[in-house]
């Protein structure tokens, strides 16, 4: 299937959930998360779900973070040049919801994207090569090919992987992991 397909079918699969299927899903990904390689790391780069748009609530992920006394590491977009500035998330950080409804740091201590160890991406969907589908803006292609080549990508869905996604672009950057409440999918082994 294509990108424009993908977004269609899962936007829809996603408007069905309820809250407390979202809630429960929501955990389940959090749990998988302890069983992937990532524990030595450091700072850790996390996105706040649009509730309107039905994604992974990573509240779960963010207590689990904050009990392994992690770095935290939250962004606020610039929709005038496809950037994200990055902030170190701490009992002080004030939000504001954006144009989109995405919560964002007002302000705060900037993050240089040298030092994100690992990224959590949300997504639309994925397929079983890495390739994941966003909303078509491009946010975060453009983060995640300014990271570092170790920096670990994971992805968060609700679903399991497509087959193939037809339309993969040279821009795109592949996942590392993606995590789904009953599944780990690890592309550290791509041929």
């Amino acid at each position: 299937m294509n990108k424009k397909d993908l977004r269609i079918k899962y936007k829809n699969f996603r408007q069905s959930l309820s809250e407390v299927e979202i809630e429960t899903k929501s955990l389940a990904i959090a749990n998988q998360v302890l069983k992937i390689p990532v524990w030595e790391k450091s700072y850790f780069h996390i996105f706040l779900p649009i509730m309107e748009q039905k994604e992974v609530d990573t509240a779960f992920l963010l207590h689990l973070l904050s009990g392994k006394d992690k770095e935290i590491v939250v962004s606020k977009s610039n929709f005038e040049n496809r950037s994200m500035t990055h902030f170190l998330l701490t009992d002080n950080t004030k939000f504001r919801k954006n144009e989109y409804n995405i919560s964002e740091p007002i302000n705060g201590l900037e993050v240089p994207t040298t030092k994100i160890d690992v990224v959590f991406v949300p997504l639309l969907a994925f397929d079983k090569n890495g390739h994941r589908v966003g909303y078509g803006k491009g946010f975060y292609d453009k983060f995640l090919s300014e990271c570092r080549r170790e920096t670990i990508k994971i992805g968060l869905s609700f679903y399991e992987a497509a087959d193939l996604i037809e339309d993969v672009f040279g821009d795109d950057v592949q996942l590392d992991y993606c995590l789904t409440p009953e599944s780990v999918y690890d592309f550290n082994e791509r041929i």
